[in-house]
């Protein structure tokens, strides 16, 4: 049984980084996103998106815990140089 989390990012930008997130991921996954929500293959796991006005959410799903920390390094890592300017450090995970 898959464990998810959630992850959240308070940002003016929600949309802009989920779509380049997304642009990114697509070289290498199957991915589908419009300017709202998004959706990609992890390898770990499905990771599903959802931006609006001041917040991106995303949400990952691994079979154990190994696979989620994977996730989160994938989102966070990329988000760092999306988001250089925000001095983004990572998003609050919780779990979900």
């Amino acid at each position: 049984m898959a464990i998810t989390e959630t992850g959240v990012f308070e940002t003016s930008n929600a949309s802009r980084y989920m779509q380049q997130l997304c642009k990114h991921f697509a070289h290498k996954v199957e991915v589908e996103y419009d300017e709202k929500q998004a959706r990609a293959a992890l390898p770990v796991g499905p990771a599903t998106m959802n931006a609006d006005d001041s917040v991106l959410r995303v949400n990952i799903s691994a079979e154990d815990e190994e696979g989620l920390a994977r996730a989160r390094h994938i989102i966070d890592d990329h988000l760092k140089r999306f988001a250089h300017r925000e001095d983004f450090e990572g998003m609050n995970w919780q779990a979900a």
